[in-house]
Order: C-alpha cells, then sequence, then structure tokens
C-alpha cells in the first residue's frame, strides 16, 4: 500500500504540473486510464440553455461527429446526465444505470441516439463550475467491453477531488480565452427555444413550457412568474394536453423535433 500511495502521489504531481487547459486534460485522461481502462473520455460544459461546449474528448474522428456534432445538435436535452445537471444532482461520480429513468431502452434517447453509440458503460463526474454552469467528464466503454468493477470504481471515486481541480482549471482558461459572440448553433437553440409552442400556446404557457425545458420545478416556476403553485399545474396540464404529450421527458423529445427541423 505504501508503494502503491506513493506512486499516486507522484502521479497527481506530475499531472498538475502540467500547464491548465488542454495539456493537463490530456495528462488526467492518461491517468484515468492507468486506473481504469476507458475506449472514449469526453468532457461536456453544460451552461443554462446553450449547447454544449465539447472542452475536450478522446474519441477517434470518424466518430466524433456521432458522440459530438449529433450530439450538440439536441439528443443532449434527453441525457440523463445532462437532465442530472439541470435538476441539481450533487458533485460526484455516477453511472448511467443510476441516472437513467426505468425501461432506458423505450425511452426517445436510447431509441434514437444513443444506441447507436454502442457502448456497454458510461460512467460519468458531474462537477459544478458556478452560476449555471456544469461540467461532466464521461468515461466509456464500448459494446463487449466489461463493466467497470467496484474495485475501479472506489479508485475512480478517490480521483475525483484531482478532476474536480483540473477540470475547473480548464473551463477558467476557456473563459478567458473564447470569444464572446454566440455561434451559429447557439442562435439556433435560442430561436428555436423562444418559438417553441408559438401559435398553439398561450404567452403564459408558453413561459411555463420555457421554464420546464430549463428543468425548473413548479415551485420554481411559480417564484419566476409571481403565481400560485397550483396555477402553475393547470398551465402545465393545459400545455402537456394541447401539446398532446404526457410528461416532461415527452417536452423535451418534442423540443429536440422541434429543434432538429429548424
Amino acid at each position: 500500500m505504501p508503494r502503491q500511495l506513493t506512486q499516486w502521489t507522484r502521479d497527481v504531481a506530475d499531472l498538475l504540473a502540467q500547464p491548465p487547459g488542454h495539456p493537463q486534460l490530456q495528462a488526467l485522461a492518461d491517468w484515468l486510464q492507468r486506473l481504469a481502462f476507458t475506449d472514449h473520455i469526453a468532457l461536456f460544459i453544460y451552461e443554462g440553455r446553450h449547447p454544449p461546449l465539447a472542452l475536450f474528448d478522446t474519441i477517434p474522428p470518424n466518430l466524433r461527429h456521432l458522440f459530438v456534432g449529433e450530439y450538440r445538435a439536441g439528443p443532449y436535452l434527453l441525457d440523463p446526465f445532462y437532465l442530472a445537471c439541470v435538476f441539481g444532482q450533487s458533485d460526484g461520480l455516477y453511472s448511467m444505470r443510476r441516472l437513467a429513468p426505468e425501461r432506458f431502452y423505450t425511452t426517445s434517447y436510447y431509441c434514437s441516439y444513443y444506441r447507436y453509440l454502442e457502448l456497454s458503460e458510461q460512467l460519468g463526474f458531474i462537477i459544478s463550475l458556478g452560476g449555471q454552469s456544469k461540467a461532466v467528464l464521461s468515461l466509456m466503454r464500448v459494446r463487449g467491453s466489461a463493466a467497470f468493477s467496484e474495485g475501479e470504481m472506489q479508485l475512480l471515486r478517490s480521483a475525483a477531488p484531482v478532476v474536480d481541480q483540473v477540470v475547473r482549471a480548464a473551463w477558467e482558461v476557456h473563459r478567458q480565452q473564447r470569444p464572446q459572440t454566440a455561434s451559429g448553433l447557439d442562435n439556433k437553440v435560442n430561436e428555436a427555444f423562444e418559438q417553441f409552442g408559438r401559435g398553439v400556446l398561450t404567452v403564459r404557457e408558453c413561459e411555463v413550457a420555457r421554464l420546464l425545458l430549463e428543468g425548473h420545478s413548479n415551485l420554481s416556476i411559480s417564484q419566476q412568474l409571481r403565481i400560485m403553485p397550483g396555477t402553475v399545474k393547470v398551465h402545465r396540464r393545459n400545455l402537456y394536453e394541447k401539446l398532446e404529450i404526457g410528461s416532461q421527458s415527452e417536452l423535451l423529445a418534442l423540443f429536440v423535433r422541434e429543434l432538429k427541423r429548424a
């Protein structure tokens, strides 16, 4: 154990000696690979209703459009990891199995997108970045690979403080360097968000629908709109009926379909 602890300390020291940003993220990915073999690693940043930012990944070029480009175009809105961030899941290491809803294999997210990734397992570190920003560092194993063992999970949980530090440092570097202009995809999502439900829903129902898409609860919506929680329930029931849906996940799925048509 002392020898293992010494090696762990040296590895972490070498990792943190790298410049923050991409060099340190690459060193982190290499270190995590030594702790638990992973086929793909991807770091997404979620900021409010903006499409996720792919800050780092080890995905092969021939798969990157599927794992990154297509994901950012809408399916992320149904991703259990994204929804966990929206609904305030505490920081830590989680598996897709833990976060996914019952009958995950019948959901819109799985049937329309996730099954094409051909993964056997996905883990994700959820990291708070301040404000509305959250990060998810995903570790993925492809179909046919063994599941992460309990020993590997324990090692990865022990690595969480290092992961948090490196990801937050990389985010700070990116914030200082990035241009302030919105991307075309940002504009597309924002426009679809503002137009969602118009012509079918009342103005107030549109407001409730948008807040639901942002992950707000009935109580939070009532506080935002300064109306009673019971009134929110009425608006929610009415908009579900008009849109012919029955749940918040179906509302998200409908928005994704509208976004793809935009």
